[in-house]
């Protein structure tokens, strides 16, 4: 292939989001409408992301995907989504344009090439950050500039919300054809720095019943659902926007947990109803409030999205102990050597009071393993060519 015959490849990286006020319900499934809004922090991509290439050339005989080593079905309904939308944009664009500054690729196949850090399907807002890094990265290789959050929510509903960095706002919006329907950021990251995340790995393994069947399900048969969407959430979106710009953890802390709660009490309020936690999970839940009743106060906070990993938030100043809780309550069954990963964490001594507190039977290897993360920035362009995932052929260089 001649050096003018080489595909034109954008590499980019999009943050995984975990939702502090969930989103759980759709009153339009087309245009991936929710039936409320939703608040979430992003998290940094150091530790949690998916990084996308996107390739254009006149070579390319058909648009392809390839997912974490695999490809996939590009005609899949909500990819196509994206995907459309994105080249209508950059049709729009060209045609603003004079002729000989318009790009030629305009009229090419695509061939994208995705992969996640971290387990995909296992409750980890997966599609999120995928669908975010897709839209990004198409954005960039088009030459879109437009709000691309709308786009982003065709393909995953939260994907809407890994758009921005910080803490972000995803408003659910009025209008039939979702035009307002969109993400927004309500303070960078940079604006809690003590702010810690860990993410509890129970399990990697795909969860039982998808989102998307989940939650079509539970507006189907669910009043509770209706009574939060209408009665609980507008009030609890205001209260943590506060608690976020007050940077007052015990209120986020207690909203958090409570959100959380209501959630999985709408998936059992659901008929049939949908288990997404497990003993582990439930466990860690005993373990956060027995660790908060002992301080008098709340230190931490866990939710859970649609599966049985855990999210802590909590202080940098409480990490170190906190974790050295999990050890003890989940014992790591090998050596602990690859127990925590991400951003590091110190030996602390644990008091005999707090000791008694926690005395709970240990669950070896019920936590898999930690991550250790922080809120964090936007999607990011990823300058580096040797990072690319596609190939000067534009396949996949495992592939290649």
């Amino acid at each position: 292939m001649s050096g003018e015959r080489c595909p034109r490849v954008v590499t980019c990286t999009a943050p995984v989001n975990i939702a502090v006020i969930k989103y759980w319900g759709k009153r339009n499934e087309e245009l991936i409408l929710p039936i409320n809004s939703s608040l979430s922090v992003t998290l940094h991509q150091d530790q949690l992301k998916a990084t996308t290439s996107a390739a254009v050339s006149r070579d390319f005989k058909e648009d392809r995907i390839w997912l974490n080593g695999r490809e996939e079905n590009i005609n899949q309904p909500r990819l196509q989504a994206c995907l459309r939308e994105i080249r209508r944009l950059a049709r729009k664009r060209r045609s603003g344009l004079e002729e000989e500054s318009a790009p030629s690729f305009l009229s090419y196949r695509v061939h994208i090439c995705s992969e996640n850090n971290f387990p995909t399907a296992a409750g980890l807002a997966s599609s999120a950050a995928g669908y975010a890094c897709l839209v990004y990265t198409l954005a960039v290789l088009y030459g879109v500039e437009s709000e691309l959050s709308e786009i982003a929510r065709r393909g995953s509903g939260s994907a809407c919300r890994s758009m921005y960095g910080g803490f972000v706002q995803w408003l659910m919006g009025e209008r039939d054809d979702g035009k307002d329907s969109l993400a927004q950021q309500i303070a960078p990251e940079s604006h809690w720095p003590e702010l810690r995340v860990l993410v509890l790995v129970v399990s990697a393994e795909r969860k039982p019943v998808g989102s998307t069947a989940g939650m079509q399900t539970s507006v189907e048969t669910s009043p509770l659902l209706k009574h939060r969407a209408e009665a609980v959430v507008p009030d609890r979106m205001k209260e943590m926007c506060r608690a976020i710009r007050q940077r007052d953890f015990e209120r986020f802390g207690q909203l958090t947990m409570k959100d959380s709660n209501q959630f999985h009490a709408t998936c059992l309020d659901t008929f049939p109803p949908i288990f997404y936690l497990n003993d582990i999970s439930r466990r860690i839940i005993h373990v956060v409030h027995r660790f908060n009743a002992h301080y008098g106060q709340t230190k931490v906070a866990y939710t859970f999205d649609a599966g049985p990993n855990a999210v802590i938030f909590c202080l940098e100043q409480t990490v170190d102990e906190f974790v050295s809780v999990l050890r003890r309550c989940f014992p790591p069954e090998s050596n602990g050597e690859l127990f925590l990963k991400g951003l590091p964490v110190g030996p602390v001594t644990l008091s005999e009071e707090l000791k008694m507190a926690m005395d709970m039977e240990p669950r070896p290897g019920g936590i898999q393993y930690i991550i250790i993360t922080k809120p964090g920035p936007a999607p990011q362009l990823v300058e580096d060519p040797s990072l690319h995932l596609l190939g000067k052929d534009g396949m996949p260089k495992q592939c290649s």
